[in-house]
């Protein structure tokens, strides 16, 4: 049986909650007292996830299929989100190439499907309980390397062009939900040690989160279409 919501309290959902900064959302924002609603693949597998709290409500979702999301949006029909995090994300070294002439066409066509694409899918789904809740708060993980102002290197390319097109979408999705009153921005979360970001990274989940969640609780109307850094600081398109 699903865990019970108080439906005094907001609500988040954040998609690949079951590891890594998805994970830090979710032990954060259960913490400070919200409903918690967790997406992963593999539900069944997600332990630390469920160390959490019993009244975290984990819901299977495989971003990447239709079928995978329809379900999820019947199983949260009429459920409110106050706040919809877009975290699900691969990295695949054959499609973050240093150099095109080495650039896997069918991994970076992965890569997009998840990162790009998948946020689109989510959106799409939850659209109708994001219009139902009070927050209407939209936020996609994004990266630096997905600036394409700061690309003055090169590389990476798969995930440099997943990232930018997340960024792309979350500016058109703020200048069509303004004046619906919801607030829709990119982040990045900053080098990170986790599975992806490898045991040389800068910051731990904590000091990420932590900052990101910072940065959202502070977000005005006015700074919807925005890309912040996880300090708070912003970032060129």
């Amino acid at each position: 049986m699903p865990a019970q919501k108080d439906s005094s309290r907001r609500t988040v959902l954040i998609t690949g909650a079951n590891r890594g900064i998805g994970l830090g959302f979710a032990r954060e924002y259960h913490a400070a007292g919200w409903n918690v609603i967790a997406t992963a693949r593999d539900p069944d597998a997600a332990k630390d996830l469920k160390k959490i709290g019993d009244d975290v409500r984990i819901v299977k979702l495989d971003v990447t299929t239709a079928d995978s999301v329809e379900a999820m949006a019947r199983t949260l029909k009429d459920q409110p989100i106050d706040l919809l995090i877009n975290n699900a994300a691969i990295g695949i070294s054959g499609a973050s190439a240093s150099s095109v002439s080495t650039l896997k066409a069918d991994e970076f066509a992965r890569l997009l499907e998840v990162n790009a694409v998948g946020p689109v899918r989510v959106t799409q789904a939850l659209l109708p309980n994001l219009r139902a809740g009070k927050g209407k708060m939209i936020v996609g993980l994004s990266s630096g390397l997905g600036s394409i102002t700061g690309n003055e290197g090169g590389g990476y390319y798969g995930y440099r062009e997943s990232k930018a097109a997340i960024g792309m979408f979350m500016r058109s999705l703020a200048a069509e939900l303004k004046d619906d009153g919801f607030t829709c921005i990119a982040i990045d979360p900053g080098w990170v040690k986790t599975d992806m970001g490898g045991p040389g990274a800068q910051l731990t989940v904590d000091q990420s989160v932590g900052g990101m969640r910072k940065v959202l609780d502070a977000l005005k109307p006015a700074d919807t279409g925005k890309f912040y850094r996880y300090d708070g600081s912003t970032l060129p398109w």
